[in-house]
């Protein structure tokens, strides 16, 4: 419509706490997963814009804590919706502050809740609303308990290891299922807690230099084993694009043209002389290559590496190397596959989308 594409999601909320009320069984398994998540999502999304009300500097500050985590390659680790309640939790419990009243304020507890709170042996419970009662609470502590119980048991299991308690998720369920697991976690609160450390610097010496202020949302990549490079005009949000990525170390092992092929946009070309029909053939709705090229190479290659990058306007994936059996990675090396072919073949994968490929660090070997 006046050449947007919308995809348009009914949700009646009744209807699907009436399904919850009246089936039960094998009936309740048809509820789809999908339609679930969208309530928790509308249950979600009414706090959060409550919230917004009461405190107008609160959607700065999220905006703030997400573009952080963009920009340190965190969008894999951290789902939207976690951020939202981190920050949430700094205005519902600002003791022994006040509540922040400025986006740097809030952006600074928000790394430091980050890098100090004890993870591994709290829950961090967000009432927004304060209807949590004593028996929701005593439930939050025995589902926290239990996760914990679990990953003893099994330390393979690396789930929860963020564990956000809500009204309408009391298991930590929505949104920290999954990820972070407990390595993504620690790098999370190391990279928090530098970044705290230089924005308290900045602060105290009044630092007005741009560059000191740009150095919070600019990762280093030389922490990486391997980084890929990307055409920042193949981007879906090139203007989102804070700062172009440069690497002058490592070993380059493949390079790529930027693709004719697609634009995130439709071009003031497109639009001359084309009908409304030939322009729907163009327009190429809910694109966005570097999901799809994400997708692909964790499709590929998931059990050899790891991928971290900037979903907001990003032009840099890092990639660290997965453990491996010793045997296994002898192999790989023995037949000349890895680690260089491997990232040349990551590379040919993005051809048209990926500028170049560095490489880092080897793997280590592992016995």
């Amino acid at each position: 419509m006046d050449g947007y594409a919308f995809r348009l999601r009914i949700l009646h909320e009744r209807g699907l706490s009436l399904v919850n009320k009246e089936i039960g069984g094998d009936q309740m398994k048809r509820v789809s997963s999908a339609d679930k998540m969208l309530f928790v999502r509308s249950q979600h999304a009414s706090m959060i814009n409550g919230l917004q009300f009461r405190y107008p500097i609160f959607g700065p500050v999220v905006r703030l804590a997400k573009r952080w985590l963009a920009s340190h390659l965190f969008s894999a680790c951290l789902a939207e919706e976690a951020a939202e309640l981190l920050v949430a939790y700094l205005f519902l419990k600002p003791l022994p502050f006040n509540v922040p009243c400025s986006r740097i304020t809030g952006f600074l507890r928000f790394l430091r809740l980050l890098a100090e709170h004890d993870w591994a042996f709290s829950p961090l419970v967000v009432d927004i609303n304060g209807d949590l009662s004593q028996n929701d609470e005593k439930e939050i502590d025995d589902n926290f308990t239990q996760s914990r119980k679990a990953y003893e048991e099994n330390t393979q299991n690396e789930s929860k290891a963020m564990f956000l308690a809500t009204a309408y998720d009391k298991a930590s369920e929505a949104w920290t299922r999954c990820s972070p697991n407990p390595l993504e976690l620690k790098r999370l609160a190391a990279y928090a807690r530098s970044s705290a450390s230089l924005l308290t610097k900045l602060i105290l010496q009044n630092q007005t230099d741009s560059r000191g202020w740009e150095c919070l949302l600019r990762t280093p990549l030389s922490l990486y084993d391997a980084v890929i490079l990307l055409h920042g005009d193949r981007l879906p949000y090139p203007k989102r694009l804070l700062f172009t990525s440069e690497l002058d170390q490592g070993r380059h092992v493949a390079h790529g043209n930027a693709s004719t092929c697609f634009h995130p946009f439709l071009l003031p070309s497109d639009m001359k002389g084309s009908s409304l029909e030939q322009l729907k053939t163009k327009l190429m709705v809910n694109f966005d290559p570097l999901r799809c090229f994400v997708g692909d190479v964790e499709k590929g290659f998931s059990n050899r590496l790891k991928l971290w990058y900037d979903s907001l306007g990003g032009d840099a994936i890092g990639l660290t190397w997965e453990r491996s059996k010793k045997r296994e990675r002898e192999e790989e090396e023995t037949d000349g596959k890895y680690p260089v072919d491997l990232l040349r073949n990551i590379g040919e994968l993005g051809k048209g989308f990926v500028r170049d490929v560095y490489l880092l660090k080897a793997p280590r070997l592992s016995s």
